[in-house]
């Protein structure tokens, strides 16, 4: 991304960003490892023949479930909607869930901008402990950031950032929206990508989407700290 200065400033040191890269990597490799093996493959599919069943006797319930999930998990660091991925490709197939997936990702981002703009810091801060990550980030990103920028972090940032942010500093609500879609459409494909390689045993594919999504964070990284550098 940038200048020493300035990767020391941005909400998320490079290290960070490899850090999480790389981990994200070696849980491909595990999942690779898991699905390449037989034996736990057998079993993974009939842990999921006696799920399905249950999620098909309540489809609402069970979709509205999973669309609150991912919601919280894209306001909330520490959830993750993965384990549940494997399930809802199983039991709805790639395309259903490749929607509620990104519905739910979006229904988060618009709670996470509209808490940062209606309630303000304290309401964040209580929310996330990283406030100084987001406090220099508001310093940087301004109601009017050109929207280049602002769709940038968010293909480069862990998505509460951006949607808290974005909501403190006021940034057009249609805009927002908009960057949030589209930024989250690759990641929600990838996703839901990755369980359904993992459910049909393909181990090298599995390896292959998770370096490509790996890359692509790094790659949107380094190129909003070029931004960033270039603006200031």
């Amino acid at each position: 991304m940038i200048m020493p200065r300035l990767a020391r400033e941005l909400p998320i040191h490079h290290s960070h960003a490899w850090r999480r890269a790389v981990l994200f990597v070696l849980l491909c490799v595990a999942l690779a490892v898991l699905a390449g093996s037989e034996t736990t493959h057998a079993a993974l599919i009939q842990l999921l023949d006696e799920v399905e069943p249950v999620m098909a006797s309540q489809p609402v319930r069970g979709a509205t479930l999973f669309v609150l999930f991912a919601a919280v998990s894209a306001m909330v660091a520490f959830v993750s909607i993965a384990a549940v991925v494997p399930v809802a490709v199983y039991a709805w197939g790639p395309f259903s869930c490749i929607v509620l997936l990104w519905v739910g990702w979006i229904l988060g981002g618009i709670v996470a901008y509209s808490l940062g703009r209606f309630f303000g810091r304290p309401v964040i801060k209580w929310l996330t402990p990283d406030s100084d990550a987001l406090q220099e980030l508001e310093r940087r990103v301004r109601r009017d950031t050109p929207f280049g920028l602002v769709f940038l972090s968010q293909l480069a940032l862990p998505s509460e950032i951006p949607g808290y942010v974005l909501g403190l500093v006021r940034y057009p609500p249609r805009l927002f929206l908009l960057s949030l879609s589209l930024a989250e459409l690759p990641y929600t494909v990838a996703t839901v990508w990755l369980g359904e390689s993992f459910v049909q045993g393909r181990s090298g594919l599995v390896l292959s989407v998770g370096t490509a999504v790996a890359a692509l964070s790094l790659i949107t990284f380094y190129a909003l700290r070029r931004q960033l550098s270039a603006g200031k």
